[in-house]
Order: structure tokens, then C-alpha cells, then sequence
């Protein structure tokens, strides 16, 4: 079984609380995870998979100019999914995730395997970290999972 996403689960139904997610390229793992435990509709709201810009901007409001400005993968992008997230939905939790899996699309600037995670509380405020990962394609996609979910419970108290 999955202790994270069972911890995680059980700490929300504790709380009363709903989580949701925005994923791009993790591309629906996270809810995978999530959904993999029997009852997470008691927690678990919905997941979005936003892989591309257009994507990003019509369910999550993330601006032309951001995207322009930063680029999908970016501090900047995380955060705004975060943010957008909760707007969109009922959920007292957000997760996003947004980087390049490979094994292309990467520049030395935003090399494969940076992935960006952010977390927002409604009512708080968003936290986001920068993880490089290294691997074949699935093995940055499942790191980038486990990261989002091993962040979110330790944010969740």
C-alpha cells in the first residue's frame, strides 16, 4: 500500500479538509496515488492535468504574461497553479507540479529533471520548492509524485 497517500488521507479526514491537485508533468500520478485508497472521495477533490500552457491558463487563470515572462516551468508557474487551484475549486489543499521529465526539452537554464512543487493551505500562503532530479523519464515523474506528496504531509501537520 501507499503509506503517504494513506497518512495523508487519514490526516484530512481527521480535519475535515479536501485536497486537489494540478499536475503537469507528473501528468496524473498524484491522483493516482491518491485514488489507488479506498474512501480518498471522503478527501480527495479532484485533479487537474494541465500538460500544456493553454491547459494551465483556461483551468487554472494563469496569465499569458506569466507563462511569457517565466515560463511553464518555473517558481513563478508552480505557485500560480497553487493559487489557481484553489480558486477554482472547493479544496482547503493544493498541490502542483511543473517541470521537464525529459529526456528532451531541456536548456541549461531549465535542465531535465527540474521539477518545481508547490503547496497552498487556503487562507495561507504558498510554499514552493525546486527539486533536480535526475533518472529516465518515469523515474523524474515518480520522484516528482513522491516529493509532492512527502511536502504535502509534512505541511499538513
Amino acid at each position: 500500500m501507499d503509506r503517504e497517500a494513506e497518512e495523508l488521507g487519514r490526516r484530512l479526514t481527521e480535519k475535515r479538509q479536501f485536497l486537489a491537485v494540478a499536475e503537469s508533468c507528473t501528468g496524473g500520478l498524484i491522483a493516482k496515488r491518491v485514488t489507488d485508497i479506498a474512501g480518498s472521495s471522503g478527501w480527495f477533490e479532484r485533479g487537474l492535468v494541465v500538460y500544456s500552457n493553454q491547459a494551465k491558463q483556461d483551468l487554472l487563470g494563469i496569465s499569458t504574461d506569466l507563462l511569457a515572462q517565466f515560463g511553464a516551468v518555473s517558481r513563478e508557474c508552480a505557485e500560480a497553479m497553487a493559487r489557481g487551484l484553489l480558486v477554482m475549486t472547493p479544496a482547503h489543499w493544493a498541490i502542483a507540479v511543473t517541470g521537464i521529465a525529459g529526456p528532451g526539452g531541456g536548456s541549461p537554464e531549465k535542465p531535465v529533471g527540474l521539477v518545481w512543487v508547490a503547496w497552498e493551505r487556503r487562507g495561507g500562503r504558498v510554499e514552493s520548492e525546486a527539486l533536480q532530479l535526475s533518472g529516465s523519464r518515469e523515474d523524474i515523474r515518480t520522484a516528482a509524485a513522491q516529493a509532492a506528496l512527502t511536502g504535502f504531509l509534512k505541511r499538513l501537520g
